[in-house]
């Protein structure tokens, strides 16, 4: 598992263009008119929107209270501190586990069985290898310090109690929230709009004028907010 988390750790970035790929590759449907009635697709399109801004919340919030500096010094797992406060202190990996969300609740969106029973695992059972081996890292690099982390945060588990506390405790960086995930933001956001008027005709009442209009205000809209974000980070005004 050690040799695969490191092998997939090179390549992780990779790993989500590989995914959002595999979104629209044709499968049965979760939930179908024949089981929902018609209007299965709410199903689907609720569910799915909440579980996948949810992760965009977790990763967020997660970044604008204490930014993790852990993406690898040539493509090797690495890390300066230990970090251990804001969503930290309540789980291991948050970021990760926002990943996660964000990635089954786009498969859930656009209603695929495929993704959701095959890719999805597939995705975790990476992932958990990833998370092994940036353990053995950490805990060879601050030995028990890691370990009494390790004994009262769970690796996956978010653990609500006083999370409340934690947020109102400590300074939201919201500028560095955005400077850090305009470009996932950028993608993610441009993929949903892409399932909700592609995916379901139903909210422009199958009119494809206005659909196609709608898209294409989105993506300017998405540009200018990514060239932005772009420009106030590379001029040096906003500072992460």
């Amino acid at each position: 598992m050690l040799a695969i988390g490191n092998f997939f750790f090179k390549y992780r970035n990779l790993l989500f263009i590989f995914l959002y790929l595999a979104l629209f590759i044709p499968s049965s449907e979760i939930f179908t008119e024949q089981a929902f009635g018609p209007d299965f697709y709410l199903y689907p399109l609720i569910l799915g929107l909440f579980i996948t801004i949810f992760g965009q919340l977790i990763r967020g919030v997660t970044i604008a209270l204490k930014y993790i500096v852990r993406g690898g010094r040539n493509k090797e797992v690495y890390a300066d501190d230990l970090i251990t406060e804001g969503i930290f202190n309540h789980c291991r990996n948050p970021l990760y586990v926002g990943n996660i969300l964000m990635l089954v609740g786009v498969g859930i969106l656009i209603n695929s069985l495929l993704f959701v029973a095959v890719f999805i695992p597939l995705f975790l059972f990476i992932y958990q290898a990833i998370v092994l081996a940036e353990e053995q890292f950490l805990r060879n690099k601050f030995k028990g310090q890691f370990d009494a982390y390790c004994s009262r945060v769970s690796r996956w588990w978010i653990n609500f109690t006083g999370l409340g506390d934690t947020i109102s405790n400590m300074d939201f960086n919201g500028k560095r929230w955005l400077i850090k995930e305009y470009n996932t933001q950028t993608v993610w956001a441009t993929g949903i709009a892409v399932i909700l008027l592609f995916y379901y005709p139903q909210l422009t009442n199958y009119n494809t004028d206005l659909r196609d209009t709608i898209f294409i205000v989105s993506l300017m809209v998405l540009g200018i907010y990514y060239f932005s974000i772009r420009y106030l980070k590379k001029s040096g005004t906003w500072k992460g």
